[in-house]
C-alpha cells in the first residue's frame, strides 16, 4: 500500500497554529497517520461531498479531502467541534 502526500491548507495551518500545544500534537499526529491509511476506523464521510471526510481528535475534528488518484491528502479545516462545519 503507498502512503498517500499530505497537502494542509492555509487555513487549516492557521488553524492548527492557535490550538494549545499538546493539542496540536495529537492533531499533529492524527494527520500523520492519515498518510498511511486515509480512510481509519472512525473516520466519518461527509454528507454531499465526494472525497471529504472528517476525523475527530478528541474535541477537534480534522476535515480532508482523499484524492486516491493521485495518493493525496489535502486537509481543509481543522478546529473545534462547534466551528468546524460553519462556512
Amino acid at each position: 500500500m503507498s502512503r498517500y502526500r499530505v497537502e494542509i491548507a492555509r487555513r487549516a495551518t492557521k488553524a492548527l497554529a492557535g490550538l494549545p500545544r499538546q493539542e496540536q500534537q495529537r492533531v499533529r499526529a492524527a494527520i500523520d497517520l492519515l498518510a498511511d491509511n486515509p480512510r481509519p476506523p472512525g473516520c466519518t464521510k461527509l454528507t454531499g461531498e465526494d472525497n471529504t471526510y472528517r476525523v475527530r481528535v478528541g474535541v477537534y475534528r480534522i476535515v480532508y479531502e482523499v484524492f486516491d488518484d493521485r495518493l493525496v491528502i489535502h486537509v481543509v479545516r481543522i478546529g473545534h467541534r462547534r466551528d468546524i462545519y460553519k462556512g
